[in-house]
């Protein structure tokens, strides 16, 4: 047993030894900095969603998309600049919506004038993201604070971290097991899909190929011939990624794989395929397991590889790093 006068050496030793910041993060880490930190990211949400339905789809695939390149740093944020391309413009990136990059932007105006510095733009994007969740109709999870902003983004660094649509299945389980994720938590937050569209070059091969993809409902998938008629010439065509419910966040997304609904080949294999079928069913027939289970990943998400203390910084402005901001 180890020396009484050992024992805050050893604790300091453990602290030090933690794989990341997440130990730092608080639920209340505004509290006393910024008290009306919660009010105004959630006001400033709900009047995002109410203009802009959509806007939760976005703001849930942005923070996504950052969390797993680098950490929830607020780094797809960034700019690109004359010697920098930022993640944001990366080719897996483009096509998420203004309106989520406006949110925050918004956001963190608002909290300028109310508490200057203070604010990270990554504790907003977290904040936003679960305020918005909620808003639709999903479980409402708590968000623990104090991240700091990365100093950089570059899109050399995005590739093989977000899943694309023409992946196979162990693919995109791998690519999950890599950030620490299970195939049930994989499944779990594919579930995001209950709300928000695609475009149509993201599905077209299952619908104008040789032959229609036979795990499509036939119905649905003339419809989606029919709506994408044009998509070569319009690549702003898109279609609903749950055609039942789109603007709530519910499990219909996974009663829409049971019937060839899913809109995404990546999304109805997982009603096939062993490894994920069993957790498909079981949200299907229970919602209220979908959504416990999204809250506990989106909390895991929430907490991935964050930068604290000097690892980052609380950007001025959300798109630009602190270095490069000239007011």
């Amino acid at each position: 047993m180890a020396s009484p006068r050992l024992l805050p050496l050893l604790l300091l030793v453990v602290v030090l030894l933690l794989p990341s910041g997440e130990s730092r993060l608080t639920l209340d880490y505004y509290k006393k900095s910024c008290p009306q930190f919660s009010k105004i990211v959630q006001d400033v949400a709900l009047d995002k969603q109410l203009a802009v339905p959509t806007a939760a789809a976005g703001a849930l695939r942005l923070f996504f998309h950052d969390c797993v390149v680098g950490g929830c740093d607020g780094s797809l944020l960034l700019s690109s600049t004359s010697f920098n391309t930022a993640e944001r413009d990366h080719e897996i990136n483009k096509a998420l919506p203004g309106d989520a990059f406006d949110l925050i932007v918004r956001a963190k105006a608002k909290l300028e004038l109310a508490c200057p510095g203070i604010v990270s733009c990554s504790d907003i994007l977290a904040e936003a993201t679960r305020d918005l969740v909620s808003i639709i109709g999903g479980p409402y999870y708590p968000v623990r604070l104090g991240r700091k902003d990365s100093f950089a983004s570059h899109a050399s660094d995005v590739e093989g971290h977000v899943a694309r649509a023409n992946m196979s299945m162990t693919r995109i389980i791998d690519i999950f097991a890599a950030k620490g994720f299970n195939v049930q938590e994989m499944v779990t937050l594919s579930g995001a899909h209950t709300i928000g569209f695609s475009h149509c070059k993201e599905f077209a091969d299952r619908v104008f190929g040789s032959r229609p993809d036979p795990t499509l409902n036939p119905e649905y998938a003339k419809g989606l011939k029919k709506l994408c008629q044009n998509y070569k010439t319009d690549d702003t065509i898109a279609a609903f990624n749950d055609p039942m419910s789109p603007g709530k966040f519910d499990n219909t997304y996974y009663v829409n794989l049971q019937n060839g609904l899913g809109l995404l080949a990546t999304d109805q294999a997982m009603a096939f395929d062993p490894r994920t079928k069993p957790v498909v069913d079981l949200y299907a027939a229970n919602q209220q397991a979908f959504f416990d289970a999204f809250a506990h990943a989106m909390e895991k998400v929430s907490v991935l590889s964050v930068k604290t203390g000097r690892q980052g910084e609380v950007r001025r402005r959300c798109d630009v790093p602190n270095s490069l901001h000239s007011n």
